[in-house]
């Protein structure tokens, strides 16, 4: 098989919504030669260009975290993580640490599922926490940094949100009514974005907006 490049890609959050589609998108292009995944139980799928990884985030190893490209959709919620500071771990520490060691290898671009309304300054905790994450894995000096900023996701997922799910069912409603900024998304919009951007080789740092994503 003949690729269009040699590069690797490597997934952090593959076991998430964003993170399984993207992973599944990543796996049957040809532009990635090889897609390695870090996680912490096995995906229950195979193919032959993914590579899981079996990691431990509270005890990162840099000689994991070797690719060209990484994806970052490690999320959680304050309800399943159970603290803020279990929170702040999981949104804030594992993707910057991730960050940090990729970048060590030489990687060259970092692509980030954020939020919309991410602002290290924001009164709103989950917010605040997701634009100091923006904040310091740009200061990692990844020559393309891009990060996506959806709106309430859509999709299946493999765990249980009553609130989500009540959320979800309330925007299907609503969704045609309201502005293309705040509208809720589908989770493989996301997951093109990311692989389209990925493929760009844009140089610098790219903020895309929930209503930009809405194209893909």
């Amino acid at each position: 098989m003949i690729y269009s490049s040699s590069k690797v890609a490597l997934v952090v959050g593959a076991t998430g919504l964003v993170g399984s589609l993207l992973t599944h998108r990543l796996v049957d292009s040809l532009y990635y030669e090889r897609v390695k995944v870090l996680v912490r139980q096995p995906l229950g799928w195979q193919h032959p260009r993914l590579q899981e990884i079996q990691y431990d985030f509270d005890h990162p190893n840099g000689l994991l975290a070797q690719a060209d490209d990484v994806f970052c959709c490690l999320g959680t919620t304050m309800k399943k993580a159970g603290s803020k500071e279990a929170f702040r771990k999981v949104d804030y520490q594992y993707p910057l640490d991730v960050a940090r060691l990729a970048r060590s290898n030489g990687a060259h671009q970092f692509f980030m599922v954020s939020s919309m309304g991410s602002d290290v300054n924001s009164r709103f905790f989950y917010n605040r926490v997701k634009g100091e994450a923006e904040r310091d894995i740009f200061a990692v000096g990844f020559p393309t940094f891009v990060v996506v900023r959806p709106s309430l996701l859509l999709g299946d997922r493999k765990e249980f949100r009553l609130g989500e799910k009540i959320g979800e069912g309330l925007m299907r409603l609503v969704n045609p009514l309201v502005p293309a900024k705040y509208k809720a998304i589908r989770a493989d919009q996301v997951a093109n974005a990311m692989l389209t951007l990925a493929q760009k080789n844009m140089a610098g740092i790219h903020i895309i907006e929930n209503d930009q994503l809405q194209a893909y």
